[in-house]
Formats: C-alpha cells, structure tokens, sequence
C-alpha cells in the first residue's frame, strides 16, 4: 500500500512541470500541433519562430508563447521542439535540437535524400530524448480501424492511391527546392501507411512521367513486400480533387476492404454485394486525421520515457521508399529495399 502511494506520488510530481514546447514554423500544420498542445494540461507553447514574424505573431495571439527572433532564442526556451517548417530545413533544425538535448517531434518528410536521412536517423538514435516523426495517419481512425481488420483476416493484394488536385495552393507545394520533389509532399504519407499496414517492402518496380510540373508528376508502382503480399500504387498531382483523393483498397478470401479518405471504411465479405459501412465523418478533423492522437503520444513519450510509435527508422524508412522510386524512374530498373534500416 505504502509503494503504491509512493509511486502515484512520484507520478505526481512529475506531471506538475509543463513540458515546454517550441514550433518552428507558424503556417497551417504549426497551428495545427500548437492548438492541440494548448489544451493539453500536460504541456505549455513556451516559444514560437518563424522566418516571418508576422506569422508567429499571429500564432502567439491564438495559443500563447514567447515570439522568439532565432532558432537559438526558441531553444534556450523549450524542452521539445516540434519541426514545422518547409521540407528540406527539417535535418538542419532537427540536428540542431538534438546538440541540445531536446526532444524533437518532426514532421513528415524525416528528410530530404537518403545521406541526409541516413545521417539524422544516425544522430536520432545516439539522441537521449524522444524523437518522433510525424506520419499523422497511422492515428487516424480508418486506417487504425483497417489494419485491426487486418489481423484477423489474411490480405494477398491491394490498390492504393494517393492523388493531388494541384501544386499551387500554396505555392510552395510545386516548388522541388522546397519539397524535395511531390513524393515527398504528398504521396509519402501512404508509403509509410504500406509499411504499417502490410510490412517491410523487397523490391518495387516504379514508372513516371512529366505533365503539369517542371518535377516527375505522375507515377505508377508495383510494391512487393516480404511476406508475399503485393500491391500497385497511383499517384498523381494534377488529378482534381475528386473525393477520395487518397484510397487504399485491400483484397482478401472473398472480402475487399476499402478507405476513402479519413472519412470511411467499406468492409464487403462473401459472395453477394452486400457491404458495412464505418464513417468517422462526425468527428473533428485533428482527430479524424490523427494529429490529436499522434501530439498525445509524443508527450505520453516523454513524460513516461518510452519510444514513440513512430520512430526515426520510420521516417528513414519512408525515405527510403521515395528514393528508391525515383531511382528506379532513373535506371529503368527493379530496385530492392534492403533489409535493416
């Protein structure tokens, strides 16, 4: 009785201090995580930058947190740092707040290139604190939903998809020196849903096109994962908004089970054409989507010292797959994923 005391003492002092978080980088997604941890009692904005100060301004008005000139200031004024900011600045900013000891949570991609992913997946793992990556739909409630399916059936294929209407709003998403290329603003975020869902890849064949956009826009991919299962993959960035513009349909003994969205899950089991529909479509969009969740999980991280769930390896791993598709463009080739991370 007494050490069960002691310990939900011990519990209680460690909640009392606020883990401390900076953002860098006040557009959408950064107001997005800043709202979320605003309202968890276990957390504080302490510190906000932005290269436009404007933006953060804006952003400290709505949530809190000191408007910090440099990315030195915001350090010196948080425990954790949540990376928000354009694609390719993400290995930079993350390197710099593990030199400090801090906690990173970065959002999608890990990185640009796989020596740059290669060298921060090096530096998370020697880090001490928490470093988590921000693949958001692993949380979102379709696809937790989809892969519990999954453990009590055995799935063979599937066809996935992961489209945009446009790479102009906003302006940077058709900006390669920003991006690093559209596999990396879009489509990465189901590249690293195959892996939740189905396992470790061996080997894809990839084809690609230019259409719209001075970048590969269009691709068409064939994934073979070591369990046997296989699956084909369409991504494309001027295919309109046509709902959903991103679906995973999986095949399994008489059953098909189709996403659309974060919206719905369509379950058809049998012979006839008979299907259960599961909708999340009332549910607020940041948990819906999964940013409640993962931002939950990122504190529960630290406060308990755990591993996050989605780990420096995954986000290497989700590079991994980019640039083995656009190698693959390249040569003409089958590219091989190889074991190990």
């Amino acid at each position: 009785m007494f050490i069960c005391g002691f310990c939900a003492f011990l519990a209680l002092i460690r909640f009392m201090d606020k883990v401390r978080i900076g953002i860098v980088g006040t557009g959408y997604i950064g107001n997005v995580h800043g709202r979320i941890y605003s309202r968890d009692e276990r957390a504080e904005v302490s510190a906000l930058f932005d290269v436009v100060p404007e933006r953060a301004e804006r952003t400290a008005r709505s949530i809190g947190g000191k408007v910090c000139s440099s990315r030195e200031e915001l350090l010196a004024n948080c425990d954790a740092v949540l990376i928000c900011s354009p694609n390719k600045t993400h290995k930079d900013i993350a390197l710099n707040a593990i030199v400090e000891g801090k906690h990173v949570f970065c959002e999608k991609p890990f990185s640009i290139g796989i020596d740059n992913a290669r060298e921060l997946l090096d530096a998370a793992n020697a880090a001490s604190g928490v470093f988590q990556v921000g693949h958001n739909r692993r949380y979102a409630p379709v696809y937790v939903k989809l892969k519990e399916l999954l453990q009590n059936d055995k799935a063979h294929s599937a066809h996935i998809k992961m489209n945009r209407g446009e790479l102009k709003n906003p302006v940077w998403t058709g900006d390669v020196n920003v991006t690093g290329g559209f596999l990396y603003e879009t489509t990465i975020h189901l590249f690293d849903m195959m892996r939740f869902q189905f396992g470790e890849i061996e080997e894809l064949t990839a084809y690609g096109s230019y259409h719209e956009y001075p970048e590969l826009d269009e691709f068409s991919i064939i994934f073979k994962f070591k369990s046997g299962f296989h699956c084909t993959f369409a991504s494309s960035s001027d295919a309109s908004w046509h709902f959903p513009f991103e679906r995973i349909e999986v095949f399994c003994h008489h059953r098909t089970i189709m996403s659309e969205e974060m919206e719905r899950l369509l379950d058809s089991r049998g012979m006839d054409a008979n299907f259960e529909t599961l909708s999340w479509h009332m549910t607020e969009k940041e948990e819906r989507w999964g940013y409640v969740q993962e931002d939950k999980a990122f504190i529960n991280a630290i406060v308990n010292g755990t591993d996050p769930p989605v780990t420096a390896l995954d986000g290497f791993k989700s590079v991994e797959l980019v640039e083995s598709v656009y190698n693959a463009i390249r040569t003409g080739e089958r590219v091989k994923i190889r074991a190990g991370g």
